[in-house]
């Protein structure tokens, strides 16, 4: 396993919010050159991310891309790796989600998300690697959402669970080549999607993701960074989370399905009553 403790390069997509936007800070701070890929760049954000700097001579510089878009993205991958070098670490941060029992989740809405979080994280790999050198990291987030399936969440779910299986290929795959995977699978994270989605969140869906827990921003990075820093392939930030995990990984599944079918159907009747 190898360690990031202090990479010279990190290329992180949704750089301009959230965990990409706090992982952008960190590796700042531990004086790496850091290039956001973003459908916007914001301006603000960049200048708020100086003042993490280890070091003034650091670059950190930002381009417009989509993860969706393939050609687009490697362009971008490579005006940065001429303006920084080749990436050490690369994070794919860029997800989006929508929530919605499946007899009400809209096939565009279903297609869409998982274009962004699976063909995304396809996107991104093949953009880096075609840069990322032996000792480099390629980090992928998929979600707790890849392990354990949570009602209204059919196209999320779908697509991280992809996300789960393409990082397992992508291991196997790469370390001949001297270059690390790790999947990053944080539970509910504080972060402006999931305010939004919190709005509308049906209260079965609520009552499941408590299982795992909801991390701050800051307790999901600390995580994400202890796992970075010692190799790990699956990281699970949250000991909620992680006790989910092993749940779902090493209980039979009928013990898991009876649990999740009694949450589900005591919460329905608590709907139907009105007493949530």
């Amino acid at each position: 396993m190898s360690v990031t403790t202090a990479p010279r390069t990190l290329f992180v997509t949704g750089g301009m919010s959230g965990l990409g936007k706090a992982l952008a800070a960190e590796y700042l701070q531990r004086g790496a050159d850091v290039a956001i890929f973003d459908l916007e760049v914001k301006q603000e954000v960049l200048e708020e991310l100086e003042n993490h700097k280890l070091r003034r001579s650091q670059k950190i510089v930002a381009y417009e891309a989509s993860v969706t878009d393939f050609a687009g993205l490697s362009a971008a991958v490579e005006q940065a790796v001429a303006a920084i070098d080749n990436p050490e670490l690369a994070i794919n941060c860029a997800g989006i989600q929508r929530a919605a029992p499946f007899d009400e989740l809209s096939r565009e809405d279903f297609e869409l998300v998982v274009q962004v979080n699976l063909f995304g994280s396809r996107n991104f790999a093949d953009a880096i690697l075609r840069h990322m050198q032996r000792g480099g990291r390629l980090a992928l987030v998929a979600s707790m959402a890849g392990f354990a399936a949570n009602y209204s969440y059919a196209t999320y779910c779908a697509s991280k669970f992809a996300v789960v299986g393409l990082g397992r290929v992508l291991r196997l795959e790469l370390r001949p080549r001297g270059i690390d995977v790790s999947l990053i699978c944080p539970p509910e994270v504080d972060t402006p999607m999931v305010v939004e989605e919190a709005k509308t969140m049906h209260p079965v869906s609520r009552t499941l993701k408590d299982l795992g827990g909801t991390l701050s921003v800051e307790e999901a990075i600390k995580g994400i960074l202890a796992g970075l820093d010692r190799g790990k392939h699956v990281i699970i930030p949250g000991t909620s989370a992680r006790l989910t995990y092993l749940a779902n990984r090493y209980l039979p599944d009928f013990v898991m399905n009876a649990v999740v079918d009694w949450i589900v159907n005591s919460t329905i009747k608590k709907m139907n009553a009105g007493t949530i």
